[in-house]
């Protein structure tokens, strides 16, 4: 099995105290991943119930085998968080979003997210939708890319990077991750351990993905199946992801638990260096 290590893992399992009870209570994993928050939910609150959705078969596949000591107690759903209420109607004590990548998602040269892969640029996380990255690299005209690594890279000047995609692509097709990654890192002199064509990735999987689309939809609807006292931690790992939560938090019947921000321990960014931009902002539903 692929070892992946939950972020902020401890902090989780404190933060949803309020799932101790002697009646039922039901947990959902909004970003079953691999199952490794869920599990340990599962372990220490003995009467949770768990709704587990992910919309990736694969990393469902792995989940279903880490949880299946619990199969009694969870139910498994393929979608995308942003659409829960298409498949449940019920209340919730406590709710995860985890919005970071996975590791097979990163590791694997099937799916096309890692730099040095010589794999087709990819980057769905549901691989049965048909707008990949090879599809943004290749045929987004100039302004559309611009658009995309200014919005979700935080590039204030991407122009130099477009023109050099365009080019490129106007001689042969960018079909292989590496082959973006070299464009990218041409304009860079490498300073540490963190590839320059990082913010470039995460943009385009963003927007391959619709992920802050998702994010919001998700956030105007889940307080309606949130039972009084209920608890909702969402770890992001991207400054933009970070501010949609942090204000969605503001509204009437929300208590934030978390002032600012809760953030990996150094011990933990050096087990996990994965971790090191994971922000976890916690609030407990008080009522309409």
């Amino acid at each position: 099995m692929i070892q992946h290590k939950p972020v902020l893992l401890n902090e989780i399992v404190k933060f949803f105290d309020n799932l101790t009870s002697d009646k039922e209570k039901i947990f959902g994993d909004f970003t079953l991943g691999f199952g490794g928050h869920s599990e340990e939910i599962l372990k220490n609150f003995p009467n949770v119930k768990l709704i587990g959705i992910d919309r990736d078969i694969e990393t469902l596949k792995i989940a279903k085998e880490k949880l299946s000591n619990f199969k009694e107690r969870v139910s498994y759903y393929q979608l995308s968080f942003g659409d829960f209420d298409k498949v449940l109607n019920i209340k919730f004590d406590g709710v995860l979003l985890d919005l970071g990548v996975n590791s097979m998602q990163l590791i694997s040269n099937e799916r096309g997210f890692s730099f040095n892969s010589q794999s087709k640029l990819d980057m769905r996380m549901d691989r049965t939708q048909e707008l990949s990255a090879w599809e943004v690299v290749n045929y987004y005209p100039p302004q559309e890319l611009e658009r995309v690594f200014r919005e979700y890279a935080d590039v204030k000047y991407p122009k130099r990077i477009v023109q050099a995609i365009i080019r490129a692509r106007q001689k042969k097709k960018i079909d292989t991750c590496k082959e973006l990654n070299d464009i990218i890192n041409s304009f860079f002199k490498r300073r540490g351990r963190i590839n320059p064509a990082t913010k470039f990735f995460q943009a385009i999987r963003i927007e391959v993905n619709n992920e802050l689309e998702e994010l919001k939809k998700f956030l105007e609807k889940i307080w309606s199946f949130l039972n009084i006292g209920a608890r909702l931690a969402i770890i992001s790992f991207h400054s933009l992801e970070d501010r949609i939560v942090k204000y969605a938090f503001k509204r009437d019947g929300v208590k934030i638990l978390t002032k600012k921000p809760i953030t990996p321990s150094y011990e933990e960014i050096k087990q996990n260096p994965r971790a090191r931009s994971a922000k976890l902002r916690v609030c407990e539903w008080q009522g309409f």
